[in-house]
């Protein structure tokens, strides 16, 4: 599963050709969550409110990028590395 972003001790993936609706894969100290496009959590959890919230954050800064890597996902196609929170 392709590393499209890493901060903060938070790593972001995303699956090729994955289910709908779009969503990223995010690690932190060693517990997994998923995220919608819109910062929900899909299933899992992280443990920490502020990595949650980072990520929430990230996700808002980025959700046109994060629809253009989804789609380049549906079709095998090599995802685009989006910049970390800063």
């Amino acid at each position: 599963m392709p590393e499209i972003s890493r901060f903060f001790g938070i790593v972001v993936r995303m699956y090729f050709d994955d289910h709908a609706p779009p969503h990223i894969h995010v690690e932190y100290q060693g517990q997994k969550a998923v995220f919608d496009f819109g910062g929900d959590i899909r299933h899992g959890a992280l443990g920490s409110r502020t990595a949650i919230r980072l990520v929430q954050d990230w996700i808002a800064l980025h959700v046109d990028e994060l629809h253009a890597d989804w789609e380049l996902a549906q079709n095998g196609r090599e995802l685009k590395s989006i910049s970390p929170l800063e």
